[in-house]
């Protein structure tokens, strides 16, 4: 097994807990990482689960074909968005860990950290795409402010917009010693959002969340369980209001009568989070929600 595959994923005991794997099952992990969440589930079933793992990161994928060399497993790289095209079957559990994973924040080349020096890159797959930089490069000082203002709720965004395009960064360094300048004592706070808004952007992570909360739900066979950790709140609305839409029984606009019954159940009536020892543990866990809904 890979030296790195010591790494507990956030909410691992939630995860088995409210996914609760059976022998037999077929699992679809939509975001396999290192496969420390499909490794944790297939070990539960006594090894006994059929794991459909899909990355948008080959990278990821060679490391997790080593640590999954005992597991009947097939291995796509591929980005969620893209269920519907690969035309995988049915499973009685589908999870989706919505994070960036620790590799990624961990190596400077890749560009997510703020505090390594690196080209400002933000792809999860570097085979395709344009980069954090060639984002910035290419997008007017309007749609720049958007994306900060949208993804990031950056407030003053227009004004840093304006900073960005002018001094047009191309690495880490060079974008955060420019929010250093322009907010000051404010920038440690500020800066995590800039980085989280330039992310979201150059992978389209909403755009990518509503695919995947349009097809998941349509592959579970009945009984069938769907996992979402998400760890913004951008990303956790989408999924709390699709949860609830998919839960909710029908009714009638005139009598108020329910008319069909929800074809779901809302396992989880409100969002999982870490307990405050797996925080200590793992700080990079502290914003984790886990939502969870049941194919009746």
């Amino acid at each position: 097994m890979n030296s790195e595959f010591h790494h507990i994923p956030v909410l691992q005991d939630e995860v088995i807990n409210f996914l609760s794997p059976k022998p037999g099952e077929r699992l679809l992990d939509c975001t396999l990482g290192l496969g420390g969440h499909a490794k944790a589930l297939i070990d539960t079933a006594g090894g006994d689960l059929e794991l459909v793992g899909i990355d948008a990161d080959p990278d990821n994928l060679s490391v997790a074909r080593e640590n999954l060399l005992t597991v009947n497993c097939q291995l796509f790289h591929a980005n969620f968005r893209q269920l519907a095209d690969l035309h995988l079957g049915t499973f009685d559990i589908i999870l989706a860990d919505l994070g960036v994973s620790s590799p990624h924040f961990d190596d400077p080349d890749r560009g997510f950290s703020l505090r390594s020096d690196g080209p400002l890159d933000m792809r999860l797959d570097r085979t395709s795409g344009v980069t954090a930089a060639q984002l910035i490069a290419e997008s007017s000082e309007a749609s720049l402010a958007n994306i900060l203002y949208e993804y990031g709720e950056i407030r003053q965004s227009r004004k840093l917009a304006a900073a960005i395009k002018v001094a047009l960064p191309t690495t880490t360094k060079e974008l955060r010693t420019l929010c250093e300048t322009l907010f000051g004592y404010r920038a440690p706070g500020i800066l995590p959002q800039v980085f989280q808004a330039l992310r979201i952007a150059v992978n389209d992570e909403l755009g990518a969340l509503q695919s995947l909360l349009q097809c998941a739900p349509n592959m579970l066979k009945p009984g069938g369980r769907l996992g979402i950790i998400s760890f913004h709140s951008l990303e956790d609305r989408l999924v709390k209001k699709c949860f609830k839409e998919y839960s909710t029984p029908k009714i009638n606009e005139t009598t108020g009568a329910p008319i069909a019954p929800a074809p779901f159940v809302l396992v989880t009536k409100k969002a999982i989070q870490p307990t405050a020892e797996e925080v200590e543990n793992n700080p990079r866990s502290r914003s984790a929600k886990f939502r969870v809904i049941l194919f009746v």
